[in-house]
């Protein structure tokens, strides 16, 4: 039988955002009691004021509106459609996906371009070297997905891009911003969207359409950290960093005969933002 608490309790709602897993990773006591994460949070949780989600996350992170992981090729599909539409997909070897280029955009021109051969793989080359491969301004979209990351100097691969796509193109790119280590040795950096903002500048052409961080990541120091660390809670974690971009001009070195220079790009973006006090 339940008493006049217990059924004061059940008649309460749980918000509608409320996570179990993530009330007990933020709790740990809650959970090494092996109490249900939705009973205590009704019985105790709110008058004790306990944290039941990770309130700063949107604050501080933007969150991308087409470039979501699971709605990234939903963009591309209505965006990319058009039949003989140039497309390159840079790391094109069917690894954890299948080629989805087929199911999303099956009339296009496309190319697989890998380092590697395999399935899926038109050409093998350097993504470091793609205008000794392809003629300027010749991709109507340039793609790449889990690439980024193993990339030993991206921003020489963003150059690249800018040269062989044609303007008014897109590229379309997702990385990863915290994730483990893999394919080693072959894995050189992190990005957050800020940091693919910065690769496809308007030096080079671009104009944004939408970037972002997503898929939060729940993370805590172990056990084998330094001392003060141990058991802490790692806040801001997101598993995909994104970018959609499009090339509205032929860059300076083109129009100009001028070399694009990192440093002058610098100059810019010192001027726009600072370290925050």
């Amino acid at each position: 039988m339940f008493n006049n608490f217990s059924l004061n309790i059940l008649k309460q709602k749980l918000p509608d955002n409320f996570n179990g897993e993530l009330y007990l990773e933020l709790n740990p006591d809650v959970k090494k009691a092996g109490i249900d994460p939705g009973e205590h949070f009704l019985k105790y949780g709110k008058k004790e004021g306990r944290q039941w989600f990770l309130q700063e996350h949107h604050k501080l992170h933007k969150t991308p509106k087409y470039a979501k992981h699971d709605e990234i090729w939903s963009w591309i599909k209505e965006n990319a459609s058009r039949p003989g539409l140039r497309v390159l997909e840079i790391g094109s070897r069917a690894v954890v996906s299948d080629s989805l280029w087929k199911k999303c955009i099956p009339n296009c021109d496309y190319t697989g371009f890998d380092v590697i051969e395999g399935k899926n793989v038109d050409l093998v080359g350097d993504a470091h070297n793609l205008s000794k491969y392809f003629p300027n301004d010749h991709f109507d979209l340039i793609i790449s997905f889990a690439v980024f990351e193993h990339l030993a100097m991206p921003w020489i691969v963003s150059e690249e891009i800018s040269k062989i796509l044609k303007p008014g193109g897109h590229v379309v790119i997702e990385t990863h911003f915290s994730f483990s280590e893999h394919e080693l040795p072959w894995h050189y950096f992190q990005f957050n969207s800020n940091a693919l903002e910065v690769l496809f500048c308007r030096e080079l052409g671009y104009e944004l359409i939408d970037s972002g961080l997503d898929n939060p990541i729940i993370g805590r120091f172990t056990n084998e950290a330094s001392k003060y660390l141990q058991g802490q809670l790692v806040k801001h974690l997101y598993c995909h960093s994104s970018i959609i971009a499009k090339k509205t001009k032929i860059y300076e070195h083109y129009e100009n005969n001028k070399s694009f220079s990192w440093r002058d790009t610098y100059k810019r973006i010192s001027k726009e933002s600072s370290y925050p006090k």
